[in-house]
């Protein structure tokens, strides 16, 4: 399926050119208005959708108890003033600052409850960190400030989770119920937030377009930011040569933050236009389906590791602007360990490792698929650098592009989950238990993070109980030992921790960057005059 090419559309006092069969409206010539372009998420219910996409909306559209600020990313009271876990650490309490929703009313504790629950009903989104310890029956609000939470278990990683939950409008929600639904179908193309700007709900276009507009009675105020901006135009433009023309150009004030290396000499030589570089906590990895022959074979599978030229793609393609992870837990957070030996590019090594694969019945001859993400070069091209090695070795791989809703939608089954296929890990929140935990402990089977299907159950012991001590210390040795487990067992290919790179113009002020959202958090920036 071919995603639709979407330009950003002109306002009618705008200065206008044409290009393409679309109306291209000069982001500079609108004052106190800002066009993102970027990636938006399939659908607008963030207790659904749990991808990069998403996080940029949300950060900006609702509230959470918690939210992530910085590099490297610190946890902050939000809605909540702050909070108590009981000695044992199952039972969570959190008190509620002042803070209104759009259409004017009060959150609640009565309207967290809701949000909680209505998530877990779900079963879908955020929800993989929350069900296998809270039980919706066990979110309750003691007074109107006041909302408590009791776990089946401790479960440390419950902190650090709490920016995943979006705080919803039930009275919104409940007046587009139907037959049970939660308001999802309604959701999906409009909001129930408390955000710092408000979704403009008649904007919106799927894969295309939505616009946001400032909400000037935010309960965090707009004191730190003398000059916010008014009007978010967000825009989704597919092809990466037309979305940093239209950066050069003055149609769009960013790209998105996944800019090809190729791109950035030409972002870097133009007026008017910069490269912002961050390190973030984005694991760029080669999920293979463990469950599928012949990547059901260890050998196989560590064939497939030595194959891939890490060096080369790394330096190479992406010019070093990312570093090598050794692991599925990014090598700037605790937890991955110190000592891990990355595989290292080895096609001798590969070709015994296949040699052992075929002697034990694996079908190393059949074709291999991976899909590779089409609107994202870099899939692309870490596709193609296997590819060509594998041809070396007698492995026939073919490239298969696709998108990622159907990505996503393909990994709820093993026999539909893709041989191979090319994403980011990105930092939903900052605890192990985002990389490691949720992609490699089985119970999270049937998600897009644990798509490789893998399963030991040494692995699960030591996540779980990791997952449920207090102790840093114990925490952090359980991790680094659920990774070499892993790394030994080829679950999938790990290729670096991500620097991101994205263009952006001269004109806008007061970008502050966080992995977290990947610095897409608009109530800091400002446009210069």
């Amino acid at each position: 399926m071919q995603r639709r090419l979407f330009l950003v559309g002109s306002l009618a006092a705008a200065t206008a050119s044409h290009m393409g069969g679309f109306r291209m409206a000069r982001a500079q010539g609108r004052p106190g208005e800002l066009v993102w372009a970027d990636n938006l998420p399939g659908g607008l219910d963030p207790h659904v959708i749990f991808d990069v996409p998403m996080q940029f909306y949300m950060l900006n559209i609702y509230d959470q108890l918690y939210k992530y600020e910085g590099n490297p990313p610190e946890l902050k009271p939000w809605l909540a003033s702050g909070h108590t876990v009981s000695p044992d650490g199952r039972t969570w309490t959190f008190n509620l600052r002042d803070a209104k929703f759009h259409d004017g009313s009060p959150v609640t504790a009565e309207d967290v409850v809701y949000s909680f629950r209505r998530m877990l009903a779900t079963k879908r989104g955020p929800s993989a960190a929350f069900l296998p310890v809270l039980p919706p029956e066990k979110v309750k609000a003691v007074d109107a400030k006041t909302v408590q939470f009791e776990l089946d278990y401790a479960y440390q990683p419950f902190l650090s989770a709490m920016p995943l939950v979006c705080i919803m409008n039930p009275r919104l929600l409940k007046a587009n119920e139907k037959d049970g639904d939660w308001g999802q179908p309604w959701l999906a193309s409009n909001a129930a937030g408390s955000g710092p700007y408000m979704l403009d709900a008649a904007s919106y276009k799927p894969a295309e377009a939505l616009d946001m507009k400032r909400y000037e009675s935010h309960f965090m105020g707009w004191t730190h930011n003398p000059r916010p901006i008014d009007i978010v135009r967000c825009r989704d433009i597919q092809e990466t040569t037309t979305r940093v023309n239209a950066l050069l150009r003055g149609d769009i004030d960013a790209t998105d933050s996944y800019l090809p290396t190729d791109q950035v000499e030409r972002v870097l030589r133009a007026k008017n236009v910069r490269v912002i570089k961050d390190e973030t906590m984005r694991v760029m990895v080669i999920r293979m389906n463990n469950k599928k022959p012949p990547f059901d074979n260890v050998n196989f599978r560590r064939a497939m590791s030595h194959a891939f030229n890490y060096r080369g793609f790394i330096s190479g393609v992406l010019k070093d602007y990312a570093v090598r992870n050794a692991g599925p837990i990014p090598q700037n957070l605790w937890g991955a360990p110190k000592d891990l030996k990355p595989y290292e590019y080895n096609l001798d090594l590969a070709r015994e490792e296949l040699a052992q694969a075929k002697a034990q019945g694996a079908p190393i001859d059949r074709e291999i698929e991976i899909h590779i993400q089409q609107q994202l070069a870099q899939t692309t091209q870490a596709a193609q650098v296997l590819q060509q090695d594998l041809r070396k070795l007698n492995v026939n791989l073919k490239i298969a592009p696709n998108l990622w809703p159907n990505l996503v939608s393909s990994t709820a089954k093993p026999e539909t989950t893709p041989d191979m296929w090319v994403h980011w890990v990105s930092t939903y929140f900052v605890d192990p238990e985002n990389w490691i935990g949720q992609m490699y402990d089985s119970q999270f089977h049937g998600t897009w993070k644990a798509s490789s299907w893998y399963k030991n159950a040494k692995v699960d012991q030591l996540l779980r109980e990791a997952r449920s001590s207090s102790d840093q210390a114990k925490r952090q040795a359980l991790y680094e030992e659920a990774s070499r487990i892993v790394v030994a067992d080829a679950a999938d290919i790990w290729i670096y921790n991500t620097v991101q790179i994205r263009g952006i113009s001269a004109r806008v002020e007061g970008y502050k960057f966080s992995p977290v959202g990947s610095g897409a958090e608009f109530r800091y920036m400002s446009l210069a005059s």
